[in-house]
């Protein structure tokens, strides 16, 4: 059951990567390097990008050291609560400011509706329990901190923001930090969470195992 699970979600994933790709390329395709930088400058996608290869590579690559960091319970356990996140931030702060149609409204369920979820669920599943620290939600904060250093060097470089609530152009640098500051905050929080959940459900192995 893991096995399938795994393997459907990689495709399913995969998929609403490349059809997103295809679309935002083919709205413009004289500019196919720049676009593509901010393809990969959301938050979202490279989310996603770690959702598939957390389904993918345990499946396909299960004895090589990349399938077995991937299947590691904690890297599973801080993608799971970066893809949380991506979930409820787009639910509650960007699914009111667009309207997708087409087969972009498809992949916008894919990507922050559908892959989160199956990400969750794979992890309250199949990932063994009670290898976890309370440290570990801070060492987890180093990709959204990573992430929020690449937003600002290209934004300031391409006046390109991917997301209003890191927009420095509009907002300043001063709100926009706080703003960042809050989406911290909040990772931290759902990163507490997962290990509160962790480490409350049975497990025969506490030992813990570094991400």
């Amino acid at each position: 059951m893991k096995t399938l699970w795994r393997g459907v979600f990689a495709l399913v994933g995969l998929f609403a990567l490349v059809v997103q790709y295809a679309l935002m390329i083919g709205a413009d395709p004289g500019r196919i390097a720049a676009l593509t930088l901010n393809f990969f400058s959301f938050f979202t996608i490279l989310t996603n990008v770690l959702v598939m290869l957390a389904m993918l590579l345990p499946v396909v690559a299960s004895r090589t050291g990349a399938g077995r960091a991937m299947a590691s319970p904690g890297v599973r356990a801080a993608v799971t609560m970066y893809a949380v996140v991506v979930g409820l931030v787009y639910h509650f702060l960007l699914h009111a400011t667009w309207a997708p149609q087409g087969w972009l409204y498809v992949v916008n369920i894919l990507l922050h509706y559908v892959m989160p979820s199956a990400m969750l669920i794979d992890w309250l599943a199949f990932v063994p329990r009670g290898q976890l620290t309370w440290r570990d939600p801070a060492r987890w904060l180093l990709f959204p901190l990573a992430y929020g250093g690449w937003t600002l060097v290209h934004g300031f470089a391409s006046d390109w923001w991917p997301y209003w609530f890191v927009d420095v152009s509009e907002l300043g640098l001063a709100r926009t930090a706080a703003y960042f500051g809050g989406l911290l905050i909040f990772f931290l929080m759902v990163g507490l969470v997962v290990v509160a959940i962790d480490r409350s459900l049975p497990s025969g192995d506490r030992t813990p195992v570094s991400a």
